[in-house]
């Protein structure tokens, strides 16, 4: 089986698992952005409006756990609704409601744990990407070299936080990780310097306070805030990268 390292790109490998331009572009696009809002309310109506704010605040990919109320029949209303939003599935435990899923409409697939006849069955298709969830890592390892997309590790905050990104990165630098799990504006910045390349959050983002009274302005304001953290890290980092490159 191929290492990390050696793992078939698109365009390579048997045509039965091929990537095709839609995958590649969903996968650049979660790289862009760099921000997976999760969506986990207690009924479905709390769910779409929770979708419609945080998309109206500039952020074109959301995750609607399957642990939502309806959730299939949420996401096949929210991809009419909100048609420029790429619209994923969570806590997807299984291939059978990953595909269940997909009919829905979902463009992604994502899980809080590792199993390897989803990702297998989701690596199969040309144009959803699969975000597995790991936390170990020979989960990492498992869940790429099955084909996922991103390695989500999760619960990423339990687990050793930035230090634990930082640590998997180093032996792993051609997987994309997502921090998932315990995420907030104090520490987000720490995931990615580790090596995050984006962030899964939840109630940091979409707070039960704010669904409970259902408050669009603080919904779209913390949203703002995550990306701008995400957006000034990352100039950070770039700017770091430059002056290192001109010592060399």
């Amino acid at each position: 089986m191929a290492s990390p390292s050696t793992r078939p790109k698109a365009g390579e490998g048997p045509p039965e698992v091929l990537s095709s331009m839609e995958k590649q572009e969903l996968r650049a696009r979660v790289e862009e952005v760099g921000l997976v809002p999760v969506i986990r309310t207690s009924s479905a109506e709390d769910a779409r409006f929770a979708v419609e704010e945080v998309s109206r605040a500039g952020i074109p990919i959301i995750e609607l756990t399957m642990t939502v109320p309806g959730a299939l029949d949420v996401i096949r209303d929210l991809v009419k609704k909100v048609p420029g939003v790429i619209l994923g599935a969570g806590t997807v435990l299984d291939a059978d409601t990953a595909r269940r899923c997909i009919d829905a409409g979902a463009q992604f697939i994502s899980s809080p744990a590792l199993d390897v006849p989803t990702v297998q069955y989701v690596a199969g298709l040309p144009n959803i990407i699969m975000m597995a969830g790991a936390m170990t890592p020979t989960e990492v390892v498992a869940a790429w070299k099955a084909g996922s997309d991103f390695v989500k590790i999760f619960p990423a905050s339990l687990i050793g936080g930035d230090n634990f990104i930082r640590a998997l990165h180093r032996p792993f630098p051609e997987i994309p990780l997502i921090a998932g799990g315990g995420v907030t504006q104090q520490n987000a910045a720490y995931y990615l310097l580790g090596g995050a390349c984006a962030l899964s959050v939840g109630k940091e983002l979409i707070p039960r306070e704010s669904m409970l009274l259902h408050k669009p302005d603080r919904i779209r304001e913390l949203t703002r805030r995550f990306a701008t953290i995400v957006r000034s890290t990352r100039a950070r980092m770039a700017e770091s990268q430059t002056q290192a490159e001109q010592f060399r």
